[in-house]
């Protein structure tokens, strides 16, 4: 019988390593030691574990995936550094400590994020290289698709543009498709690709990374009402900034049980896949999260 933490945490080691070699200290250091704040320690990992548990479970080699996994946080880590500036959500607490331009200052988080983005695709087009392989120039090309205007940036612009204004059900979607769905379908459709996987495989995959994000973003307007310290944020931050999110839109109830209808989708189109225990126990793992 699988031990899911185990099994959970070897993973994680595994990313945090990649993680540390792509991110050395070299001159000017400051750029180097804001970026690392915001990667170490780091939250669930949750993106790059997906890419890497795919990969694995479709037959792939970890060492082919874990660039992919590796890039793809550093993306969210900087989407996260920009996403608590002054200018976006104006958040001074991320993951339990104070949000990067609280210790650096806003310049300096500015660039540690846009540091972050570059060295994602530094490293993945560096694996492209020195590895030949179409499946990897897609792996490369989806993650780029899924974090670009098509998808999480797309999202935030919309995020943004909605703020004191009530969104309707059609844009929430969008925004929750794009801006939290995009790099779960980008893990999922990644780590696919990094086991050569054949199209159909991809797509997928990639649904249930989607529904994954839908059901991931309704917990966190659910946490931002209730989380409270272990939530790692300040609570209350929706409401601060005044953004449409399914509480708003639907209530707490309705939101509830629309979460828990699209995790068991999620737990359902996985478990009809072979090998696939690992992902099975992350998605009930995510179901009952507090933070």
């Amino acid at each position: 019988m699988m031990n899911f933490e185990a099994a959970l945490q070897k993973k994680i080691d595994l990313i945090n390593g990649g993680l540390d070699d792509y991110l050395p200290m070299v001159y000017p250091e400051i750029i180097n030691e804001a970026a690392r704040y915001s990667i170490f320690p780091g939250g669930k990992r949750l993106r790059p574990v997906i890419l890497l548990a795919t990969c694995k479970m479709l037959g792939g080699k970890t060492a082919n995936a874990l660039p992919f996994a590796c890039a793809l946080e550093m993306i969210h880590t900087y989407s996260l550094i920009h996403d608590d500036l002054p200018a976006m959500d104006n958040d001074d607490l991320r993951r339990g400590h104070p949000t990067n331009h609280m210790v650096f200052g806003e310049a300096m988080a500015i660039l540690a994020g846009d540091a972050l983005l570059n060295r994602a695709y530094e490293v993945m087009a560096q694996h492209c290289v020195a590895n030949p392989n179409i499946h990897f120039l897609k792996a490369m090309s989806k993650i780029a698709d899924y974090a670009g205007i098509k998808g999480m940036i797309g999202g935030q612009v919309m995020d943004i543009r909605m703020e004191n204004a009530a969104a309707t059900a059609q844009e929430l979607e969008y925004i929750y498709t794009n801006k939290t769905s995009g790099l779960l379908m980008a893990a999922f459709g990644g780590g696919a690709l990094a086991a050569f996987a054949d199209d159909d495989t991809v797509s997928t995959m990639e649904d249930i990374g989607k529904t994954l994000g839908m059901a991931f973003q309704i917990k966190d307007d659910l946490l931002d009402i209730s989380g409270g310290e272990t939530l790692g944020k300040p609570i209350g931050s929706d409401q601060k900034n005044q953004k449409s999110t399914y509480i708003s839109l639907y209530g707490v109830e309705k939101a509830e049980e629309m979460y828990h209808q699209l995790s068991a989708s999620v737990i359902e189109s996985l478990r009809r896949l072979e090998n696939s225990a690992f992902l099975v126990a992350l998605a009930e793992n995510l179901i009952d999260r507090t933070r």
